[in-house]
């Protein structure tokens, strides 16, 4: 079974960077279309960008110019570079593989990011 692991997040100030990393065990994720999600407190989890097998990108309006999904296939992992982070940016992150409109994978716990001064 596929476990997905997030890490990464912390507290930090507005305008601050984050990376964060998702990576799997037993399975590659190279093959695959994968996903960032944004869970702020209180409301549903949202998407915030993919990248496609071929590395191709998308990145919904409000982290356009200021997040970067990329991948290391060596590593099996998958990054979110977060920057000029904003106090909305606040809450869980999630990654996973969209397929059509649902998801390949169980959710794994998320990693915690905290925009605050």
């Amino acid at each position: 079974q596929v476990q997905l692991v997030e890490s990464g997040g912390g507290l930090v100030q507005p305008g601050g960077s984050l990376r964060l990393s998702c990576t799997a065990s037993g399975r590659s994720l190279s093959a695959y279309d994968m996903g960032w999600y944004h869970q702020a407190p209180g409301k549903q989890r949202e998407l915030v960008g993919t990248i496609a097998e071929g590395g191709q990108t998308f990145y919904e309006d409000s982290v356009k110019g200021r997040f970067t999904i990329s991948r290391d296939t060596t590593k099996n992992t998958v990054y979110l570079q977060m920057n000029k982070l904003e106090p909305e940016d606040t809450g869980v992150y999630y990654c996973n593989s969209p397929v059509g409109i649902g998801l390949r994978f169980d959710w794994g716990r998320g990693t915690q990011v905290t925009v605050s001064s």
